[in-house]
């Protein structure tokens, strides 16, 4: 029995994926307050759609890329290296732009960001921003 079951019963690989990519969003609830899980009745909670999509993206946007071999080479972003850079605070606030859009690349159901708007304190890099997405538009603080 393959892993893959969509492969295992005749689909080739490009219609496997699409069938991922439109499957719906689902991740573990995420209580951005206390930066934990959310527990009910001792099991974790599951959300689905926008509120997910939010989770995954300020997952992704607080992970460094390249740092943790849980993760592709794809997920998380590179934005710690803007942090105490000698380069103008326009050239650092387009590159987190770049950085973001290109976290969230690899994310079928989003479709760009609006609204971004950049903040850098000393060594301290604060970005909030809408998301557009197939979903519907979320905002995001971080």
């Amino acid at each position: 029995m393959s892993i893959f079951p969509a492969i295992e019963e005749g689909l080739q690989a490009e219609e496997a994926r699409e069938i991922t990519d439109n499957a719906a969003l689902r991740e573990y609830a995420w209580d951005f307050m206390s930066n934990d899980f959310i527990f009910e009745d001792g099991r974790q909670k599951v959300t689905e759609g926008l509120e997910a999509l939010k989770i995954w993206a300020y997952k992704a946007l607080v992970t460094e890329r390249y740092k943790y071999l849980a993760y592709s080479w794809d997920y998380g972003q590179e934005i710690a290296n803007l942090i105490g850079s000698n380069i103008s605070s326009e050239f650092v606030k387009s590159e987190v732009k770049r950085y973001i859009e290109e976290a969230f690349s690899v994310n079928p159901h989003i479709k760009g960001i609006k609204n971004l708007s950049t903040t850098i304190e000393e060594d301290k890099i604060s970005v909030d921003f809408t998301i557009l997405s197939d979903l519907g538009e979320v905002g995001i603080n971080v």
